[in-house]
């Protein structure tokens, strides 16, 4: 393949040619969507099938049919009580149970590193926001939500409606959902739990316990983050009666589009009926290959990739070991030159880089050529790169360096409604900021609206920019000015 090829695609103009140009590269997805670009679940001509709600063929936003049965088959498979087809993603899911939890200016205990749409919800719905702080592991992620936390922080904010968390997490760590949501119930409030990057879970028994089967009252998962689907699939799963179900459909019939895709539908559709009839066999083949990986990374000399096993129970109560982490250690690299590195000379797409560390997304529809061409290259990166450079290891953005403890000065919702100024960002400390800023992937905010700007955040971003990572959020396209709250 010609070396210019990335440069070509990038330089087409219509996105159509450009997809299809991709298509015919040797570039090999560690990243979403799940089905891997496999030829394995194939779907008639997309433009065959696009129809909308015409005789015979239901209504998502008021099942009589052929959807309330498949919405039942999910059910049934996943084992809930009710589940409900997504097709804005698990966006919409975790819009639409936080809005049917919680009244109008209810009081939310939260993950902090929970997606944006939980933010979103926080700010649509006016309400308080209570913080849970992941553990920290000394691979440098966030780590578990200890339930002693949470017990804490319930009998501290008695007020709290409602409890959401994320597990896993984007790097793949899970909590002891059972744990918590018995502290959860004890106190008569509903569990949320943003599970979408474990969809896979209850497939094999070799991954962590699904939420459902732990007690949780409503889970979101996606299918295209880790199953055999088309993006911006997923599923909201009720499991009790705690959030009434009334209220979840009635936020599902505002968030979600009033022309749902068919297409996508029916990729869940087939996608469920896969996982139902060879999910278990397919899984037990990708562990195989997951297993002979992380053998061979142990003779890794200078990379490290993350293992359960590297850090303290308490820290790490479980993890996907689908996300595959990769340390530059002491290769004297940064997370973005490592991904960079995979990219540009070996052709392997990785879900993301952060300050330190990438990150692989694989699924049971990755191939066994993929995982062989992802060790051959780690291998040569790690024979070929050693650090000159003994405090180069100071300067590498570890997580509990980007994401502090935020220091709150008003609700999202009252910042978003006050009159504001542009300031630059090296200007804005001690202001209250009214745009998000984050790290994309994964979309947890560095800063939310409301939170006091600080000396060490501002430092923080610009040390984010010179690596290279994304920034997001702001309004300001060259992420050099930020509008916070006029004093």
């Amino acid at each position: 393949m010609p070396n210019n090829i990335f440069y070509t695609l990038q330089k087409s103009s219509f996105l159509d040619q450009k997809l299809q140009a991709y298509a015919d590269t040797d570039y090999y997805p560690f990243h979403m969507p799940g089905h891997k670009r496999t030829d394995k679940l194939t779907l008639p001509n997309p433009y065959s099938i696009d129809i909308t709600e015409i005789d015979g063929f239901d209504n998502l936003h008021h099942t009589e049919g052929i959807l309330k049965d498949a919405q039942i088959r999910a059910a049934e498979l996943f084992g809930a009580k009710s589940t409900f087809y997504l097709i804005n993603g698990s966006t919409c899911g975790i819009l639409s149970a936080i809005s049917a939890a919680l009244p109008k200016g209810g009081a939310l205990l939260m993950s902090r590193n929970s997606h944006k749409a939980a933010y979103h919800a926080a700010y649509l719905r006016e309400l308080e926001t209570i913080y849970l702080l992941p553990s920290l592991t000394d691979f440098g992620i966030s780590g578990s939500i200890p339930p002693a936390h949470v017990k804490q922080a319930l009998e501290e904010f008695p007020q709290t409606g409602c409890v959401f968390l994320t597990s896993p997490t984007y790097d793949g760590i899970v909590s002891d959902i059972q744990a918590i949501a018995d502290i959860v119930h004890a106190h008569g409030i509903p569990l949320i739990v943003d599970e979408a990057h474990g969809a896979h879970f209850m497939f094999s028994k070799n991954f962590p316990t699904p939420a459902l089967r732990c007690g949780a009252d409503v889970v979101i998962q996606s299918l295209h983050k880790t199953l055999p689907c088309l993006t911006q699939t997923a599923l909201l799963h009720v499991n009790s009666k705690r959030i009434d179900m009334n209220l979840v459909k009635r936020f599902l019939s505002i968030y979600q589009t009033s022309s749902p895709s068919y297409l996508l539908m029916a990729s869940m559709e087939k996608c469920i009926r896969f996982m139902r009839e060879e999910g278990p066999g397919q899984m037990a083949e990708f562990t195989q290959m997951l297993r002979q990986f992380y053998k061979k990374a142990q003779n890794l000399r200078r990379l490290k990739i993350f293992t359960k096993d590297s850090c303290a129970p308490s820290d790490c109560f479980d993890h996907d070991f689908s996300k595959i982490l990769i340390s530059v250690g002491n290769t004297g690299l940064t997370g973005k030159e490592l991904y960079d590195s995979l990219l540009q000379a070996y052709h392997l797409q990785m879900e993301m880089s952060s300050g330190h560390y990438v990150t692989a997304l694989t699924s049971m529809m990755d191939r066994d050529m993929g995982f062989q061409r992802f060790w051959a290259a780690l291998e040569s990166i790690d024979h070929k790169n050693r650090s000159s450079d003994s405090d180069s290891s100071d300067q590498l953005l570890t997580t509990e360096m980007i994401y502090q403890i935020p220091k709150p000065g008003m609700s999202i919702s009252m910042a978003m409604e006050q009159h504001t100024e542009l300031l630059s960002l090296k200007a804005s400390t001690g202001h209250i900021s009214q745009e998000y800023i984050y790290l994309y992937p994964p979309g947890i905010p560095l800063v939310a609206p409301g939170e006091i700007m600080t000396g060490k955040l501002v430092h923080t971003i610009s040390l984010c920019q010179k690596q290279g990572l994304s920034i997001e959020g702001l309004n300001d396209i060259e992420n050099q000015k930020i509008k916070v709250v006029k004093m």
